[in-house]
């Protein structure tokens, strides 16, 4: 029974093995200069090394959020226009009616000044 499952672990020590190895050219070859540039903190609105208990500002996950809410319903559109020819004009007025509730929360959220960075 255990030899159904070699081609299984055959891949996964093939994979983790190419990983190991990539991993190490990269860390063998690769340059090494520090900037300040680099080292300082990437999009998160507030120094990482500070002490845990400091305010921050909470809009830039509040618009992360709302990025993903968005990005995700627009995903929606793809493999409805891919069927769309089969499914009919049924299919068009429920994809309006989930577009004009999409256009309609974004014009909340707009309203409300989430999207507004100061």
């Amino acid at each position: 029974m255990l030899a159904e499952y070699w081609p299984i672990l055959l891949f996964i020590g093939v994979a983790a093995g190419l990983g190991v190895v990539l991993l190490a050219i990269g860390l063998l070859a690769g340059p090494r200069r520090p900037e300040s540039e680099k080292l300082s903190p990437y999009e998160c609105g507030f120094e990482a090394f500070e002490d845990a208990r400091m305010r921050f500002d909470v809009r830039y996950y509040l618009l992360a959020i709302l990025f993903i809410i968005f990005d995700l319903e627009i995903a929606f559109l793809f493999p409805w226009a891919v069927v769309f020819q089969k499914i009919g004009i049924i299919a068009l007025i429920e994809m309006a009616t989930f577009l004009l509730l999409l256009v309609i929360g974004f014009a909340y959220v707009w309203k409300k000044g989430a999207l507004e960075w100061e």
